[in-house]
Parts: C-alpha cells; sequence; structure tokens
C-alpha cells in the first residue's frame, strides 16, 4: 500500500514541473536573453555606438577672434550706399572720423562720440558734399580741417561742445552750430565774410554775446537764446549808407537773448521783415 501511494504521488508531481519550467521560460526571449538583461545589453550597445564629438564638432571649443570696432573697414562698421557713409549711432561706438571711400559726397555721422576733428580726417575725401556731425562729444576741430573741401554746402556741427570755430569752406550754403558752447572770442569776426553762398546760418543755444558779422547772402538767421545785449545800425544795414537793402534775409531769430530791440529801432530800417525776439 505504501508503495501505491508514493507512486501516486509522484504522478501528480511530474505535471507541475513543466508547468513552472514554461511560466520562467516565458520571460525569455530568442535568444534565450533574459529581458532585464536584454534591456541592458542593447543599452550598451547604443551607447557604445554612438559616434564620439570631436572637438572640432563641439561649438563650445569654437573660439572666433574678437573684432575691434577700430580694425573694421568703414563699410563693415558703417552703411555705405553710392557715395553716402551712415554712420549714425554705430555700436560699438566710434569716438573719431572714420576712413571714408575717396569718393564720398555725403557723410552722416550723428549721435557718437567722435571727440575730435582732424585736419588729415578729410585730407583725401575732397569731394564731399554735406557732413553732418550732429550729436557728439567735439570739443576741438583743428584750424585747417575743412579746408581743402572746396565742394562742401552743408556742415552741421549741432549738439557738440565746440567752444570757437575751424576756417569754414567758401562755397557753404548752410552752416549749423546749435547747441554748443560757442563766445564771441571763439568766433572770428570775418569767419563768415567770404561764405558768399551762406543762406542758413544757425548759431542758437550758444554763449554769443554779440551778433557776428553777417554775409549779404543769408536768408535765415537763428541767434535766439544767446547772450547778446545789444544791435547797432550795422549789425544787420550800413549806417553810411540810408539806402542800403537786405532783401534776401527773410527770418531773424533773436528771441531768448537779453537784448530789447525797440531800443534800436534804426537797427532794422534796411531789412523786410522785424527780427523775433523782445520788443518791451
Amino acid at each position: 500500500m505504501k508503495m501505491l501511494f508514493f507512486a501516486f504521488m509522484l504522478l501528480l508531481c511530474l505535471p507541475a514541473v513543466p508547468a513552472r519550467k514554461l511560466r520562467r521560460d516565458s520571460q525569455l526571449i530568442r535568444g534565450s536573453v533574459p529581458h532585464r538583461r536584454l534591456t541592458g545589453h542593447i543599452s550598451y550597445n547604443f551607447k557604445s555606438r554612438r559616434r564620439t564629438p570631436r572637438s572640432d564638432d563641439d561649438p563650445g571649443t569654437m573660439t572666433p577672434t574678437d573684432s575691434n570696432a577700430d580694425d573694421l573697414p568703414t563699410c563693415l562698421l558703417c552703411v555705405c550706399l553710392i557715395g553716402s557713409v551712415y554712420c549714425e549711432e554705430v555700436s560699438p561706438v566710434i569716438s573719431s572720423v572714420p576712413a571714408l571711400p575717396k569718393e564720398s559726397t555725403y557723410l552722416y555721422a550723428r549721435f557718437n562720440k567722435i571727440r575730435k576733428i582732424n585736419k588729415k580726417d578729410f585730407a583725401d575725401t575732397v569731394t564731399l558734399k554735406r557732413i553732418d556731425l550732429t550729436g557728439n562729444l567735439i570739443t576741438e576741430i583743428e584750424e585747417e580741417a575743412f579746408s581743402k573741401l572746396s565742394m562742401l554746402e552743408e556742415l552741421s556741427l549741432a549738439e557738440n561742445r565746440l567752444v570757437k570755430l575751424p576756417i569754414l569752406p567758401t562755397k557753404l550754403s548752410t552752416f549749423n552750430a546749435n547747441q554748443n558752447l560757442l563766445k564771441t572770442k571763439g568766433v572770428k569776426a570775418n569767419i563768415f565774410k567770404k561764405l558768399t553762398m551762406l543762406a542758413n546760418l544757425f548759431l542758437a543755444d550758444n554763449l554769443l554775446d554779440a551778433v557776428p558779422n553777417i554775409p549779404e547772402s543769408v536768408r535765415i538767421l537763428h541767434l535766439q537764446n544767446n547772450n547778446i545785449t545789444n544791435v547797432t545800425i550795422d549789425t544787420f544795414c550800413k549806417s553810411d549808407n540810408n539806402y542800403y537793402l537786405r532783401p534776401s534775409l527773410s527770418e531773424v531769430r533773436l528771441d531768448g537773448n537779453p537784448v530789447v530791440l525797440s531800443k534800436y529801432p534804426d537797427s532794422f530800417t534796411c531789412m523786410k521783415v522785424l527780427p523775433v525776439g523782445r520788443y518791451r
């Protein structure tokens, strides 16, 4: 009986072994690599096959040469368009007049940090017709800085820190030196005498205490907001010629000055319009 019972129990246990083995093998994939091992195997091989970045592929290893603004050609630093050079509010800032192409006719270098105009700055650019240096920090201009610019018609030095004016080109038609620190001693008595084509003269917001000699060609004259205290017959007219007229002078501004214009009625008899200013 004992032998029969033992044999019966043995028969019951035999089917359980393949079942457990089947369940264990169901966790395997083809090739008999367990899932956990397979994941690690794929991850390892993927990492091992990735291309190791070379130093020349890594952007972090690139070290471009830093450029200095002074070393850049003018037409990279500024904008050059068929004879015109635009250097307005340049970044990085410029502190001197940039070298210009020889055939330049117009220069716009406004709102930079130019501090001085040297004689050599325009020596090789005699074709210039217009220069605009408004809004810089110019304190000094060498006496002959504009002497070779025989074709120059318009010059703006407004909003700088000038205390005196250099020799000006004789063909100027418009000159603007508004908002500087000009005093009468810094403006030579006959500085405008040879400018026979000058039509527009702007000297407002300075420290002038007298009206400079004005060429007969001038049409618009702005002298407002200075320290002018008086005018004479010879300021605009001629004391030795009662028939002298200045028909071209159509606008004169003397407002913002201490001078009381009504005290000098004979000073404006040659003019077709009275100056704008204080009369009482």
